[in-house]
């Protein structure tokens, strides 16, 4: 099988390799698409993430459906879950499975990920796909996930207001579950115009290039007192100002981006003084089966948050593309031919 690992930094190579082998409980999947996530891109140009370095050539890609091809599931289209926690450690037992301190993440560390033509994984964790959402609309039920997530961490009331800082496509993808989640009004920013574009079709009332707001008056005038919930998916310093500048006194502010150097800073007086809570996003939690629902019942588009589709053969150029963020989601599909 085709097989695309990761050496070093921007060093992505495809090659052949013997298929995977499943052991007990698990399947084998022919891997059908795969997206490509903030998190890959920083494997792709860091060789790491945060305190995680490349310590061997990595198979990226963790946003991933297939058909199985064992077992009784045999001929399945399904969505593949990329964690897999440990099941007993205190997170684990308390119902924080994102939180576990054994896990096992596709694409990160020592697991490999779903940038292949066949992958082994863990029965409990592939999700059947309805009819009517396709094998991309599977891949991107894993950032629709996060969005949830990140979402539940906000506590956005009914009717309440919120701000997205960053329309990447997680960031577009939480604008349609905040939409769908009853928020009376949604603002985003976003400095690409082709994201901005983006934010306003999919259900941002008000879409703002941050370089237009040079003031704390520009910034009253635009959102009054604050928001209720603040959202943060950019992963610079400059992004998470803004979310807490957007939030009211008592407001939340939820931090979801990955920033480059491990480190996020913010001015400590501008939090305090307003008494806001910071929640930060790992991954998600048990969101598959909500994810599927919103999908299925059309709260969220999912396909027009994807701007590319590449065949595994040119897996470097869907990288490439990727990090110059001209487009949305990048799909990688093994089973194309061109």
């Amino acid at each position: 099988m085709k097989v695309a690992r990761l050496h070093a930094a921007a060093d992505l190579r495809l090659s052949d390799e013997p298929l995977p082998a499943p052991g007990i409980g698990m399947s084998l999947i022919a891997v059908t698409a795969v997206g490509i996530c903030g998190s890959d891109l920083h494997w792709w140009a860091e060789a790491g993430i945060g305190d995680a370095l490349l310590e061997r050539p990595l198979i990226p890609g963790h946003e991933a459906a297939g058909v199985v091809e064992s077992g009784q599931r045999r001929g399945e289209r399904v969505a593949i879950d990329p964690a897999i926690p440990c099941g007993n450690c205190p997170p684990c037992k308390k119902g924080y499975r994102n939180l576990c301190t054994r896990i096992r993440f596709a694409g990160h560390g020592a697991q490999d990920g779903a940038m292949r033509e066949h992958l082994a994984w863990p029965s409990e964790l592939l999700h059947p796909l309805p009819d009517n959402l396709t094998d991309v609309d599977g891949a991107m039920l894993e950032p629709l996930g996060v969005a949830i997530h990140a979402a539940d961490l906000g506590h956005l009331r009914l009717g309440g207001s919120g701000t997205v800082v960053g329309c990447g496509p997680i960031g577009l993808l939480l604008i349609q579950v905040l939409r769908a989640a009853g928020a009376a009004s949604v603002t985003a920013f976003e400095t690409l115009p082709h994201r901005r574009e983006a934010a306003r079709r999919l259900g941002a009332d008000f879409v703002v290039d941050p370089s237009d707001v040079s003031s704390a008056a520009d910034l009253q005038e635009l959102i009054g007192d604050g928001v209720d919930t603040a959202f943060e998916v950019t992963g610079t310093d400059s992004g998470v100002h803004l979310a807490m500048a957007t939030a009211r006194p008592g407001g939340r502010v939820v931090l979801g981006g990955i920033p480059n150097d491990d480190w996020t800073r913010f001015r400590a007086s501008l939090a305090r003084r307003k008494g806001l809570t910071i929640a930060m996003v790992r991954r998600m939690n048990d969101t598959y089966p909500r994810a599927i629902g919103l999908a299925v019942a059309g709260k969220v588009d999912l396909a027009s948050v994807v701007s590319h589709r590449f065949p595994l053969t040119r897996v470097r150029d869907a990288f490439e593309s990727a990090a110059m963020r001209k487009g949305l989601k990048i799909i990688v599909e093994p089973g194309a031919l061109i």
